[in-house]
């Protein structure tokens, strides 16, 4: 297959890059930065490009066979109105410039990025795919993001919104910023550590990722998390007893929302995401527990 990806680079872009490359795929990886400082193949090809326009990069997109989409600008840093609307566009605009660019009436899968932060703060309920969105920034961010693919339905594309919980993987991405902390005494819960935790372990996201390459009768909004559930204190425990450390400083949420504002309440939001639809077509999750993640990506 020829595969066209948005946000090629990044701690999730570059990962899947490789494993489609080792697969004998050919991949078209966009990227802000000028040139790639990553990844080097013959079968891949780089172009730096800033695809909330449009321009020259959208011709790759004729003889395409599958697209990810995944950029966007970061949500990990406090919000201004001027860096909100730099997400929402970031998203909003590169999705609707991809539809456009697909040609109508050839098989091509579209998988593209959305987030548990679709279902906004519900508490304790189970939230599978056909629950309905929040109405904080995050969750209209993620139901204009999905609107906007499900247009290439119109074009006949396969169409797959995957809703992604916090990729946890080596190298990067959350755990990245954890555990350090934790294992220098200073990691602990974020607010009371109650609120459910949305994840999944980075190797487990791109096998699903492949897996809707491969079964064409997958499309529609998809759960990417872990079926084993976890509160945001059973990911800090889990860290801080395999690095045989205390998780005794947790982040008072009053301070959480002085210092990060509305990105802050973000992260005290509660999501109890199951991955219903994966399941039920057949996939089989390698690291379905946040002990069993958390054990590999530190290497016990």
């Amino acid at each position: 297959m020829k595969i066209f990806m948005t946000g090629g680079t990044g701690f999730i872009g570059s990962r899947l890059s490789d494993s489609l490359l080792q697969k004998g795929h050919l991949v078209v990886a966009s990227g802000m930065s000028p040139v790639n400082g990553g990844l080097r193949h013959p079968n891949l090809k780089y172009i730096s490009a800033d695809t909330t326009k449009k321009g020259p990069w959208q011709q790759e997109l004729k003889d395409i066979d599958a697209v990810v989409n995944l950029a966007g600008r970061s949500i990990f840093k406090r919000w201004d109105e001027k860096y909100k609307k730099s997400i929402y566009e970031s998203r909003i605009l590169t999705t609707r410039n991809l539809v456009e660019a697909l040609p109508s009436g050839r098989e091509i899968v579209l998988c593209s990025t959305s987030a548990a932060g679709y279902y906004g703060n519900r508490g304790d309920d189970i939230l599978t795919e056909s629950e309905p969105p929040g109405s904080d920034f995050l969750s209209v961010v993620c139901r204009d993001w999905e609107e906007e693919a499900f247009k290439a339905n119109e074009k006949g594309v396969r169409v797959v919104a995957a809703r992604f919980g916090v990729v946890l993987g080596k190298g990067g991405g959350a755990l990245g910023k954890m555990i350090p902390a934790i294992r220098f005494f200073a990691g602990g819960p974020v607010g009371n550590g109650k609120q459910w935790f949305p994840w999944i372990h980075i190797e487990d996201l791109i096998s699903a990722m492949l897996f809707v390459f491969d079964n064409k009768s997958v499309s529609g909004p998809l759960n990417f998390t872990a079926p084993g559930s976890a509160r945001n204190m059973d990911l800090v425990k889990a860290i801080a007893s395999i690095l045989h450390r205390p998780s005794l400083m947790p982040a008072p949420a009053f301070l959480i929302r002085i210092i990060l504002g509305e990105f802050g309440s973000s992260l005290l939001s509660s999501q109890r995401v199951m991955p219903e639809e994966l399941l039920k077509h057949g996939f089989s999750f390698r690291y379905p527990d946040i002990k069993s993640a958390v054990s590999n990506i530190l290497g016990i």
